[in-house]
């Protein structure tokens, strides 16, 4: 049995690093979305929703996840689904993170290697959200089926103010 190919070239290796420019929510965190993502969740926590009960955090806040979903496709972006209707699109946009440089890999398949997250604050309704992401490391491990690389991303979530909400990292495997 031969060795796999080494998918790391200095091409790849090169993009370690990259950061993305920052890209804000198309609008600041708003008190209706706050209320919906709470009930999705079925966390009926008055510090949502009661002034009162939530003076300690300066008022009402999102739920602590909920910069990761503040970024949504801007109104004027094309929709996502129309890709559909080419016969070849399997519905997997393979562009890891928008403003990052594309993995030049010939792997296809992506698979969903899991997230950590790193929790800040919340984020009150009103307040902007901007994400930060950058390549932290790209690497391959050759398993029984073949190579896989492995894509570790890191997404910072803040205010325009800069002030950090919460980090997530992401690994997503390419086969």
């Amino acid at each position: 049995m031969s060795e796999p190919p080494d998918y790391i070239t200095p091409a790849v290796r090169a993009i370690i690093g990259a950061e993305a420019p920052p890209i804000e929510a198309p609008h600041a965190v708003e008190a209706s979305e706050v209320r919906r993502f709470h009930q999705a969740l079925m966390d009926a926590s008055p510090r949502f929703w009661d002034p009162e009960a939530a003076a300690r955090y300066g008022g009402p806040v999102a739920p602590i996840g909920f910069p990761v979903h503040a970024m949504r496709r801007m109104e004027d972006a094309p929709d996502p689904l129309d890709a559909l209707q080419a016969g070849d699109h399997d519905g997997v946009d393979r562009r890891l993170r928008p403003g990052l440089p594309e993995v030049q890999v010939p792997l296809q398949r992506l698979v969903n290697g899991g997230y950590a997250y790193e929790l800040f604050r919340y984020a009150h309704p009103g307040e902007r959200i901007r994400l930060r992401s950058r390549y932290v490391d790209i690497y391959q491990r050759n398993g029984r089926t073949g190579p896989m690389i492995f894509v570790v991303i890191e997404d910072t979530y803040e205010t325009v103010r800069g002030e950090p909400l919460l980090r997530s990292t992401n690994t997503i495997i390419l086969r």
